[in-house]
């Protein structure tokens, strides 16, 4: 049985760590509001550009193609954007994108030239390495409210990639926020841009009328790689908020555990502590009794 030192020193370590957990606690509610603040803001910009884009791509009478429109006959490598965290301590946040896309990459591909990763943070770049799985770009050391610019050429150089035949097909995965404890898994296709093609009979909006300058072709030449570039960094926001989200659920668990921890640590202080003293006074009367 370990000695009255060494449980109320364990007693001091457990409080010193929730007083941490707590810490973060706090500060991943902070950020958890402006990042959810901040996508929630980026939605109608990329909105506004997906509907500018789909009255040019869908209109009969611009009849404007584009190759980021046009799905390829054979897709002969498939690229992949996986958005994860530099740091953990967020839960099973990581766990459970990285777990997901192994298991879609399994199942759809039979050999690593099929595909390629581009890969957004810390965890996810460790992994992919530790597997030898080919990424073709990395970023780490995002900002927690990360900024246009600091993805801008990632972001430019995957399209490009696309543009130039390297990849006939991209995909977004990362973590979807729902809310501060719940996060979805999310796989979105960003190119080719199917969505917007003419036979699509999908409603694309409000059927606005616009007049372009100089003309619908170069409009689009302009607006399809912004949108492309808007749709990963609308996905980047939304995985901060869900990051945010995750490590202050798992941050509140842990100062809970805390809690119970000293609990059952201060019982057993006590307990081994009267045991200690009824033992004391036992030698006392024991040695009264020898006495007389």
């Amino acid at each position: 049985m370990a000695s009255l030192r060494d449980i109320k020193s364990r007693i001091g370590s457990t409080k010193k760590t929730k007083q941490i957990t707590k810490a973060m606690q706090m500060v991943s509610a902070a950020k958890l509001n402006r990042a959810q603040s901040k996508a929630t803001s980026f939605v109608p910009y990329t909105e506004k550009i997906r509907e500018v884009v789909a009255s040019i791509a869908s209109g009969t009478e611009t009849n404007v193609t584009h190759p980021m429109l046009e799905a390829r006959s054979e897709v002969k490598k498939t690229a992949y954007i996986i958005i994860t965290s530099d740091r953990g301590l967020c839960g099973a946040y990581n766990a459970g994108l990285l777990r997901k896309t192994m298991q879609i990459i399994n199942e759809r591909h039979e050999s690593p030239n099929e595909y390629g990763i581009i890969v957004m943070g810390r965890i996810g770049r460790d992994f992919f390495k530790k597997r030898g799985m080919p990424i073709y770009q990395e970023i780490i050391g995002l900002q927690d409210q990360p900024e246009y610019a600091e993805i801008k050429n990632i972001a430019s150089t995957t399209i490009d990639m696309f543009t130039d035949g390297i990849f006939d097909e991209i995909y977004v995965h990362y973590n979807h926020f729902v809310s501060a404890i719940s996060q979805q898994v999310q796989e979105t296709k960003l190119l080719p841009l199917n969505e917007f093609s003419s036979d699509n009979e999908e409603d694309t909006g409000n059927n606005l009328e616009y007049i372009y300058e100089p003309n619908a072709e170069v409009i689009l030449e302009q607006l399809l790689p912004h949108y492309a570039e808007s749709l990963i960094y609308g996905a980047l926001l939304d995985a901060k908020a869900s990051e945010f989200g995750a490590r202050m659920t798992a941050m509140s668990a842990a100062t809970d555990n805390a809690s119970s921890r000293i609990d059952e640590l201060t019982l057993v202080y006590n307990r081994a502590r009267q045991a200690a003293i009824t033992q004391e006074i036992n030698e006392i009367v024991g040695g009264a009794s020898a006495l007389n």
